[in-house]
């Protein structure tokens, strides 16, 4: 970034760059306090306004993150890698494996909350699955917590008539998760596709994943479809995007 550029940014951004800097540089570690207001405020000379927006930033980007009457810290969290590839690949969830576990390796993920129901699915899921809208699907609805913090809120549709009878009805759906039971009655995965984009969370979104103001959320949509073509389940997810980097492989 030139000087010039730097110039013409607000003070608070430019208090927020240097902090950004000093982070990755390794002068402040996971878990470090940064600079109070206070601090901020004699070194450079700005109003306490400015110095909390600089914070403010950091927090917003999911670097660092406010301790009631403590400070604010270098956040002490390593960004989960999803990768979109890898991670869906028949021999992950064949074998009775989680498709986390190719995102996490040893890391602690817990499912804090899981509800399964039989309800009517919102119209565009509908016409994904091939389902009229007035007829139900099963509902299956999770929160994943890795190591104490909330960072994804699932949402699965399959036709009901597929899954009844099956584990996949039950909160545990046992080993290798839904894609290893469809196997089992003949329609496991065999394609998938994904869309990705963001937004802000909803205030519901905003409480159940923990985020602190200004933080974004990622939407995923995936679609499972079987080896004759035919849809098998949507599943729409909700991200913290701050705890989150996208991987996607690809072969040319």
């Amino acid at each position: 970034m030139s000087g010039r550029e730097t110039g013409r940014q607000p003070k608070y951004q430019r208090i927020a760059a240097e902090l950004r800097e000093a982070i990755d540089a390794g002068r402040y570690g996971a878990g470090d306090r940064l600079p109070g207001e206070n601090d901020l405020m004699a070194e450079h000379g700005v109003a306490r306004m400015t110095a909390r927006q600089a914070l403010a930033v950091l927090q917003a980007e999911g670097i660092a993150e406010a301790r009631k009457g403590a400070g604010v810290f270098v956040r002490d969290f390593r960004p989960i890698r999803r990768r979109g590839v890898e991670r869906l690949a028949r021999a992950h969830w064949s074998e009775g494996r989680s498709i986390w576990s190719a995102d996490i390796g040893d890391r602690e993920l817990a499912v804090d909350s899981v509800e399964v129901a039989e309800e009517r699915a919102p119209g565009p899921v509908a016409a994904v699955l091939e389902v009229d809208e007035d007829v139900n699907v099963c509902v299956r609805r999770r929160r994943f917590v890795l190591e104490g913090k909330p960072v994804l809120l699932s949402t699965s549709y399959l036709p009901a008539d597929l899954v009844a009878g099956t584990p996949i009805t039950r909160a545990d759906t046992g080993p290798g998760g839904t894609y290893a039971r469809l196997a089992e009655i003949g329609r496991g995965p065999a394609r998938f596709r994904e869309e990705v984009r963001s937004r802000m969370p909803s205030r519901d979104e905003a409480e159940r994943l923990a985020l602190p103001p200004g933080v974004p959320v990622m939407l995923v949509a995936r679609t499972a479809f079987d080896a004759e073509g035919v849809p098998v389940e949507v599943n729409d997810m909700v991200l913290d995007a701050s705890a989150y980097v996208l991987e996607y492989g690809f072969e040319g």
